[in-house]
């Protein structure tokens, strides 16, 4: 698989290369060369195997030879070892596409483990230095790469997270670890832990001393193997529905609805996305008035989404510059906190419990699909990572899964910090 830097298209690596490095040269994200495109006989075959069997070749056509196919099957098979994602009809025309039923319970389990297994690999077939994983999360990512990480050898991890800003039982679910799993709790938003972890990437001390490398959904690893969970998605839908599926995804840094996309690409007939945001809406505004506009950061009972500038959208961008599709057919919105709030009421009154970011997806999709589509909308993490904000707005008690209540009383091991990349710079190097 041959990739290339979107801010410096002469720079192209592998998938060896663009797992190891996470970002390119002048902090650019990694795209395909090749965008192959799946035909209906071959996808029909897909989709009746079993999500590992068709996990592994999916990604086997994108990495090509890279790694060995059966070494693959195995990396797969150890990464989504877990209940698979199920679907939950909410209206005749309208499911959710849950995706949290992993180790950590949310979506990004997926990538996260993927990426773990197959770099672990790499590293060991290669020469087994120590790498440093540096990632920032607005609530899932760091539990998800936290526990897909945690104890393997001469990989370590640090995960910054702004202080006060994601709910107590994320914060638990990966501050709690300790061994190879260190946590930041930075005194600010998303955006400057994002732009912390950037101005790492540039500093070549750093890069080269410790090994630098990022699990955010800028590294391509994680993309592909979300790309697995949108032909799962089909694969559970009925036949006679799935000429006219359009999906609505919860948007923060927009590597989920890219994953998509990238499905879309590969010849799964999605009719249309839908971009769907809180009152972080940068893209959404994009989209209305074409003016790149980002505003301050905005704390929302949606938190996972608090994001102002998605580092995914250039990908976006060059997907549908590639395929010469019109970004004007993408759909999007945002919701408020107060729509959200009703929007989880009105689930509940459906016979269903889910949570902010998901009522989002609902909503929008709601009000944007036609009486001839079938909608889904992606379920992202387990309700009860947000058990007072559901409890308080549904008034009822939530049950914690096991994983959460096992680490909920656990004291927090996380560092305090300012948003002071010196600091930074001087715990990466000292650790």
């Amino acid at each position: 698989m041959k990739l290339y830097n979107l801010k410096d298209k002469n720079e192209k690596v592998n998938f060896s290369k663009a797992i190891k490095l996470g970002l390119g040269r002048k902090q650019g994200l990694f795209f395909p060369v090749d965008l192959p495109k799946i035909n209906i006989k071959e996808i029909e075959k897909l989709l009746k195997m079993d999500f590992i069997t068709r996990s592994s070749n999916i990604l086997e056509y994108l990495i090509g030879d890279e790694i060995d196919k059966y070494e693959l099957h195995n990396h797969v098979k150890k990464a989504f070892l877990f209940s698979p994602p199920k679907l939950v009809k909410i209206t005749n025309n309208i499911a959710c596409f849950e995706l949290f039923h992993g180790p950590t319970l949310a979506f990004k389990d997926f990538g996260a483990r993927f990426m773990a297994h197959v770099l672990s690999y790499l590293n060991q077939n290669g020469n087994n230095k120590i790498i440093t994983v540096l990632t920032a999360t607005s609530g899932d990512t760091g539990a998800a790469v936290a526990h897909a990480f945690y104890g393997m050898k001469n990989i370590r991890v640090v995960i910054l997270y702004p202080k006060g800003k994601i709910s107590e039982l994320q914060e638990k679910l990966f501050c709690t670890l300790g061994k190879n799993i260190k946590t930041i709790a930075i005194n600010g938003s998303f955006d400057e832990c994002q732009q912390l972890v950037k101005k790492c990437f540039n500093d070549e001390i750093l890069k080269n001393n410790i090994g630098l490398n990022s699990a955010n959904s800028i590294n391509i690893s994680r993309l592909l193997a979300q790309i697995c969970y949108y032909f799962e998605a089909f694969a559970l839908i009925a036949p006679e529905k799935r000429k006219k599926i359009v999906i609505s995804v919860p948007c923060g840094n927009f590597g989920n609805l890219t994953a998509g996309l990238l499905a879309k690409s590969l010849g799964l007939s999605i009719t249309s996305f839908i971009a769907s945001t809180n009152a972080n809406d940068t893209v959404p505004r994009f989209l209305r008035t074409g003016q790149w506009k980002p505003n301050p950061t905005i704390s929302t009972i949606s938190n996972a989404m608090d994001i102002s500038q998605p580092n995914n959208w250039p990908r976006v961008e060059e997907l549908f510059y590639r395929k010469k599709w019109d970004l004007k057919k993408l759909g999007f919105g945002s919701v408020s906190d107060y729509d959200t709030k009703n929007t989880l009421l009105e689930l509940k009154k459906l016979g269903y419990i889910s949570e902010p970011h998901a009522a989002i997806a609902y909503k929008l999709l709601k009000n944007q699909l036609k009486d001839n589509q079938f909608g889904l909308f992606l379920g992202t993490a387990h309700p009860a990572k947000f058990k007072k904000t559901v409890e308080n707005i549904l008034d009822i008690t939530l049950p914690l899964p096991k994983i959460l209540a096992d680490r909920a009383d656990l004291p927090l091991l996380s560092y305090n910090m300012l948003p002071n990349f010196s600091k930074l710079r001087k715990f990466l190097l000292d650790i």
